[in-house]
C-alpha cells in the first residue's frame, strides 16, 4: 500500500467502553462512575479500583482540566498518521480527578505550560468515530 491509501488506525471499543465512544460521537465526554462508591475512573474499565465493584454508571464530565504534562511527536508510529505531524500529544488532569489522553491542538507547543487550563472539544475522524481533542482556554 502507498501512504495515501494506508487507512488511519481508529479506536477499537469493546463492550466496557463503547458508552464511552458513544458519548464521544454525541460530542459529549462521559466518565465512569463507580455505582457503590461513588468513585471517577477513566479509562473505562469492568472493575473499581477503589472499591472492586463491579457497579458502574456514565456521568457527564465538565471537559475542563489542567496540562499535566505534553509531548510533541515527530515521528509517526504508523503511516497512517504521518500527515498529521508534528503530533502534540497531553495528559489532562480533568477537573473529575481522572486524566485523559489526547491531542492538544490550537497552541504552539513552545507556549504550553504545565497547569495550563485546556477545555476537551471532539474531532470526528469518520462519520462513526470521534475522539477527545484539548484546546487551551484562551
Amino acid at each position: 500500500m502507498t501512504e495515501s491509501s494506508e487507512e488511519r488506525l481508529l479506536p477499537d471499543p469493546d463492550p466496557v467502553s463503547q458508552p464511552f465512544w458513544d458519548a464521544l460521537h454525541e460530542h459529549r465526554l462521559v466518565l465512569q462512575k463507580c455505582g457503590q462508591c461513588g468513585a471517577i475512573r477513566h479509562y473505562p474499565r469492568p472493575v473499581c479500583d477503589k472499591c472492586y465493584s463491579l457497579e458502574v454508571e456514565w456521568a457527564d464530565a465538565s471537559g475542563k482540566g489542567t496540562v499535566h504534562s505534553w509531548t510533541v511527536s515527530h515521528h509517526a508510529f504508523h503511516i497512517s498518521f504521518k500527515r498529521d505531524l508534528p503530533i502534540t500529544l497531553a495528559l489532562v488532569d480533568l477537573d473529575e480527578g481522572v486524566r485523559l489522553n489526547c491531542q492538544l491542538k490550537g497552541i504552539d507547543p513552545e507556549d504550553i505550560r504545565i497547569g495550563m487550563p485546556v477545555t476537551v472539544g471532539f474531532e470526528d475522524l469518520t462519520d462513526d468515530v470521534t475522539v477527545p481533542v484539548a484546546f487551551p482556554d484562551m
